[in-house]
């Protein structure tokens, strides 16, 4: 039975009205969402360029309250800065630039029938995510190759990773295999058809990867800490870490030698403790918030296209 046109006009407005709801109800909750995850870096900001003295009782939570930038000024004025924020930018360019680079290769490779041994040489860098063999051994095996105080501890052992490799194998094993075929009938060995047909159908994964590395490298202190002694080699996350342990006895230094009234009147720039934490949290964080929007479409296409699939 056909329904009358009066109650198709109001079946019609029943289903806006539901088409409204939801549609307010799914904004609603993603701005929610949106202002979780914005919000520890918001608090980070605020309380790094706000009454030193109020953010450390714990009072900065929305708004930023005399407002000032001493604390930057202090921190990038450490001795050997400079420096080290090289040393940071060159391990973050060059090691995410090898890693990508073996990931897509050695990704690529597991996928020829023709590879001599190719299962088992698969597995036998997939087992490696699994296991480790500590850090004194590892720290011997860097020593044995000259590695200790040494740029190149912070590239090589960080360049076949095994997460990655599986998310380039996986997404390669999506590309039609044609391709490379008809590569090889047109005379391409097996390098080309990686540079001039795999390659550039590779930039989703490729950018996923990427990200994953200049991440981890641009966060990595551990390393530094481990096997670097020259100080002309410190990274800048390693130099901002040995700060950040130093804040306390730096905040009371401070205040032992300045008089009461030198003391009042610049408490709201002296540097605390958390002052230092914030405004060192917000240089490290500041430059892969700034890198990880320009590969973001990149990153979820290639999430889902190199996932491996059951």
């Amino acid at each position: 039975m056909e329904l009358s046109i009066s109650e198709k006009k109001k079946a019609k407005k029943v289903r806006k009205r539901e088409n409204l709801t939801f549609s307010i109800l799914n904004y609603t909750f993603f701005f929610l969402i949106t202002l979780i995850c914005a919000y520890p870096f918001y608090y980070l900001i605020i309380n790094s360029i706000s009454n030193n003295e109020l953010s450390a009782l714990g009072q900065i939570r929305f708004f930023p309250q005399e407002i000032h930038f001493e604390n930057y000024s202090q921190v990038l004025q450490l001795k050997g800065l400079p420096l080290a924020a090289t040393v940071s930018v060159a391990r973050t360019v060059i090691g995410t630039a090898a890693s990508v680079l073996a990931s897509a290769f050695l990704g690529f490779m597991f996928t020829q029938e023709k590879m001599w041994k190719r299962k088992f040489w698969y597995r036998f860098v997939v087992i490696t995510m699994y296991f480790n063999a500590g850090l004194i051994p590892l720290f011997i095996t860097m020593k044995t190759l000259g590695l200790t105080n040494n740029f190149w501890v912070y590239i090589l052992p960080a360049v076949v990773q095994p997460f990655n490799i599986i998310l380039v194998k996986t997404y390669i094993e999506s590309i039609p295999k044609s391709l490379q075929e008809a590569a090889e009938m047109d005379g391409a060995g097996i390098i080309q058809v990686f540079f001039r047909v795999i390659l550039p159908n590779c930039t989703p994964i490729l950018a996923t990867v990427a990200i994953f590395s200049a991440v981890g490298q641009w966060n990595s202190f551990q390393d530094t800490l481990i096997y670097i002694t020259d100080q002309s080699l410190y990274s800048l996350q390693y130099l901002l870490y040995t700060y950040i342990n130093q804040a306390n006895s730096l905040a009371q230094m401070v205040k032992n030698t300045s008089g009461s009234l030198s003391s009042i009147a610049s408490a709201a720039t002296t540097q605390t403790p958390t002052s230092i934490r914030m405004t060192v949290s917000v240089i490290v964080v500041l430059p892969i918030m700034f890198i990880y929007p320009l590969f973001q479409k990149y990153f979820v296409k290639g999430i889902m296209l190199g996932a491996v699939k059951g």
